[in-house]
């Protein structure tokens, strides 16, 4: 075969340091843009961003040329560098040391699309804990707790 193909597909989430409530409404736009970024000079587009106060959903293509893990060294590295550019208030940010990465077939790519946008209301009724654990029951990930929230 003369060239290579995939179709990675990923749901990619992790918490700021602590879960520390530190992302503002008034620059999420300006970080998901950035991490759009980042992402794109990774070869891997964007499908899908949003995040709450303690926390980033992040759904996008992988590419084929990038390991998984370099991809998100680069998008966890380069945004909180740049996100303490921004204000005092992002001094001491930083992001969890883990992140999880959940594989998204073709056929469900859609229905994380719509999730992920909605978190606000969603985390009005479960937190992130929660929804973390519940994403890797529902993907067969076992969660090790000591190592999960740091």
């Amino acid at each position: 075969m003369s060239r290579s193909l995939a179709n990675i597909v990923v749901h990619l989430v992790f918490s700021t340091k602590g879960r520390r409530p530190l992302l503002r409404d008034g620059e999420r736009g300006e970080l998901h843009a950035y991490i759009t970024g980042v992402l794109k000079n990774d070869d891997s587009p964007l499908i899908e961003i949003n995040s709450v106060g303690d926390h980033i959903h992040i759904l996008f293509a992988q590419s084929k040329n990038h390991a998984p893990a370099k991809i998100v060294e680069q998008v966890k590295t380069a945004s909180s560098g740049w996100i303490k550019t921004l204000d005092a208030w992002y001094a001491d940010f930083h992001w969890q040391g883990g992140y999880g990465e959940f594989s998204v077939s073709p056929m469900h790519v859609e229905a994380v699309r719509e999730y992920i946008p909605n978190q606000a209301e969603h985390h009005r009724k479960e937190d992130f804990q929660t929804e973390y654990r519940r994403f890797c029951e529902k993907n067969r990930k076992p969660l090790d707790e000591r190592y999960a929230w740091d």
